[in-house]
């Protein structure tokens, strides 16, 4: 499956963004999405994830309570509402895929997905 993201752009800190990853192939319910990033500088990290069946969802705790995660299963998209940005917040973002259902425990491990899309630059700052 081909992921598609887009929704980065410049944003004040407080301020909200919606990233959007559109798959080219309709995906099943054993299917899990994630987002990454990776701020400048450093390292890929986890952001968060979900079963496609919206059974389990996981965050990092640096987002816990500002994103949440969700899907639209008729345009076969998953969603990152990202609210109260953080100029930490700053970082190209990456949605992924894998066809397993990944438990909660794997979803942060970036190794367990398949298909990655181009990345979105999300830019928080004054």
């Amino acid at each position: 499956v081909q992921l598609q993201a887009s929704g980065g752009g410049l944003v004040q800190p407080g301020g909200s963004l919606r990233l959007s990853c559109a798959a080219s192939d309709r995906t099943s319910s054993d299917y899990t999405m994630g987002w990454f990033r990776q701020p400048p500088g450093k390292e890929r990290e986890f952001v968060s994830a979900m079963r496609w069946s919206g059974s389990t969802t996981n965050y990092a705790d640096s987002v816990k309570g500002r994103f949440t995660i969700s899907r639209d299963r008729a345009k076969n998209t998953v969603y990152l509402q990202m609210n109260s940005l953080r100029p930490e917040d700053t970082a190209v973002h990456y949605c992924a895929s894998t066809n397993r259902g990944l438990i909660m425990s794997a979803m942060p491990d970036a190794r367990g997905y398949v298909s990655w899309g181009q990345g979105t630059l999300v830019t928080v700052s004054s």
